[in-house]
């Protein structure tokens, strides 16, 4: 199973919940990050709880599995590649398509990882926690040696590559949490979470129509805010791509291949809104972002997978695709 597939449902309204209980492990520079932005990002995803064990920071010694499929991982993809980090952690890539055990690297030749030996992401997750009785998710941080699960905390792990192994980052890597903005960047990337990222998830998962509306309206609010937000500013925070740009684009780039149809998303495309449209083409011809996109992969995925919404498992052939690569004019902001 997956955290972005498995819908959980309150009583009234049968309304999305994500489950946001990850394994909480961190990989710190120090026994304990330093930096004081720290504190700031813990009100928004738990900090660093009790019981949450430190691994240090270390070239090699852990493997990053991303399913390109998946938008939270797809996050996790960019930032390593932004941040020139290729050879300093390895990147394990399952196939788009899996059972409700977990992940599988499939695509990898014999079906098994060649770095970890393994062919599902649960053995990692299991040698860790001989019981775990949750999903299995990604992006996952493996052990190496031990090929342990070290953590799936999400939000933790792109924010973690870039405070803790920037003495291993490239030179004239982007600088994604800019300190003058940060404060305000949390505030923001909130908004994009729960009303994007996660308000697509809560139209295609909706158990009534009473909460589908409400979810509807509640996106829709949001990329309207986007699209006047990006009217006059090239990225999300001012002239340079911050993570929270990373958050946005992994949705706005799946937006009309699945969330339009396949979640119901669909006031209009993301064709139509001419500010998101060119900034995610913008995102999408920088070098870190488009190269980390399978569209095949990502209509595979949910369109497979998803058999409660869509048992047939016929994937459309559509959209069309080329339109990515034609230019954005959005250097002129």
């Amino acid at each position: 199973m997956s955290a972005d597939l498995t819908p959980t449902y309150t009583e009234k309204g049968k309304a999305f919940e994500r489950d946001m209980d990850y394994v909480p492990d961190r990989i710190l520079a120090g026994e304990r990050s330093q930096d004081p932005h720290d504190d700031l990002h813990a009100e928004q995803y738990g900090g660093v709880r009790e019981g949450v064990r430190v691994w240090p920071v270390e070239p090699g010694r852990y493997r990053l599995v991303a399913a390109p499929a998946c938008p939270w991982a797809n996050r996790s993809l960019i930032v390593r590649e932004l941040l020139g980090l290729q050879d300093v952690i390895s990147v394990g890539l399952p196939g788009p398509v899996h059972d409700k055990r977990s992940w599988t690297f499939d695509r990898d030749p014999g079906g098994k990882d060649p770095v970890l030996g393994m062919e599902r992401l649960q053995e990692a997750y299991l040698n860790r926690f001989p019981d775990y009785p949750k999903g299995i998710t990604v992006p996952a941080m493996v052990e190496v040696e031990s090929r342990q699960l070290v953590t799936n905390d999400f939000p933790w792990i792109t924010h973690d590559l870039f405070f803790e192994w920037r003495d291993h980052h490239r030179e004239g890597a982007p600088d994604l949490w800019p300190e003058d903005v940060r404060e305000e960047m949390e505030t923001v990337m909130k908004r994009v979470f729960t009303e994007v990222n996660n308000g697509v998830y809560r139209c295609g998962f909706a158990g009534s129509q009473e909460a589908y509306d409400d979810a509807y309206d509640r996106l829709w609010t949001a990329m309207d805010w986007l699209e006047e937000r990006l009217a006059d500013r090239r990225y999300l925070m001012g002239d340079s791509i911050t993570e929270a740009d990373v958050r946005l684009f992994t949705t706005l780039v799946r937006f009309d291949p699945v969330y339009h149809g396949h979640f119901k998303c669909n006031r209009n495309k993301l064709t139509e809104m001419p500010h998101l449209w060119g900034y995610a083409r913008d995102l999408f011809q920088t070098p870190g972002f488009g190269e980390t996109v399978d569209f095949e992969q990502i209509k595979a995925h949910y369109y497979v997978v998803h058999t409660d919404i869509n048992p047939t498992g016929i994937v459309p052939k559509g959209p069309e695709l080329d339109s990515w690569h034609t230019p954005h004019g959005r250097e002129a902001l």
